[in-house]
């Protein structure tokens, strides 16, 4: 009876913590099945399906920005048009990919080495684009250049890989474009609204038969946990990038990924 509950909390603030952090969510996740002991198989499904928990913080957080765009749109403004384009454009290369090399990544979301290995480049990528990136105010997501939206969208697919991240790799990959921290964060908060939308209703289709009614009330309580906890992340997030940068992330991603190796190689 307690694991009922204690397992999808458990999974449910992990989810939170790191949906929207350079951190990757999924390799987490995957790492937290292992650490604990669970079945990492049996919990799979249920952390898809708990990740619209996290994507409807992000619209309760910037409710007044997604009306704004709506209202826009309505009247064709060029900031709202160049929002939606942007976007868009963004999350076309990951379907493209996604659908082409599904299986393949599934059978990755199985493999903890690989979660470990990939924390640990990524945070080195991190601590590399930090020193190097010469970025500039883009003037919110809507004043991202065409061909950066392209791009950020590419480097997205890139974390298709359990362990990269997807926050982290459209991040780091638009400040790599020149792109402020502030607005690469934000873009990545809301591409991660059509971006794992897509992929969940995908995976829960997939999977559906591993569903039963006994599931749902476990995916309510992760679902619950993981929205309460990423408004809190969100808004942390952005005040610790503006005063420190992506640095700290880095050095927790190597560090994280270092003593995961240690431990999944001598268990």
């Amino acid at each position: 009876m307690i694991e009922m509950y204690l397992i999808p909390i458990l999974l449910g603030i992990v989810e939170g913590l790191t949906e929207f952090l350079p951190v990757s969510s999924t390799g987490h996740l995957i790492l937290a099945t292992e650490l604990l002991g669970f079945d990492a198989q049996a919990w799979a499904v249920f952390n898809i399906a708990i990740q619209p928990g996290a994507i409807l913080a992000i619209v309760v957080l910037y409710w007044r920005t997604f009306m704004d765009v709506l209202a826009g749109l309505m009247r064709w403004e060029p900031s709202a048009v160049a929002f939606t384009r942007n976007l868009l454009i963004a999350f076309f290369p990951a379907v493209i990919l996604g659908l082409a090399f599904g299986d393949q990544i599934d059978k990755l979301l199985e493999n903890a080495v690989v979660v470990a290995w990939a924390l640990i480049i990524g945070g080195v990528a991190i601590l590399v684009v930090e020193k190097l990136a010469k970025t500039s105010d883009a003037g919110g997501v809507s004043g991202v250049p065409f061909k950066t939206a392209i791009g950020i969208g590419l480097v997205q697919c890139i974390a298709m890989i359990p362990g990269v991240s997807r926050s982290g790799a459209t991040i780091l990959g638009a400040m790599a474009m020149g792109v402020d921290r502030k607005t690469a964060a934000e873009f990545s908060f809301f591409l991660a609204l059509p971006t794992l939308t897509g992929a969940t209703v995908l995976q829960l289709y997939k999977n559906r038969e591993m569903l039963t009614p006994d599931d749902f009330g476990a995916i309510a309580i992760g679902f619950v946990v993981s929205f309460v906890v990423a408004l809190v992340v969100v808004k942390a997030f952005l005040k610790i990038i503006t005063r420190y940068g992506f640095v700290p992330f880095a050095w927790y991603r190597i560090i994280a990924g270092a003593a995961a190796l240690v431990w999944l190689v001598n268990r």
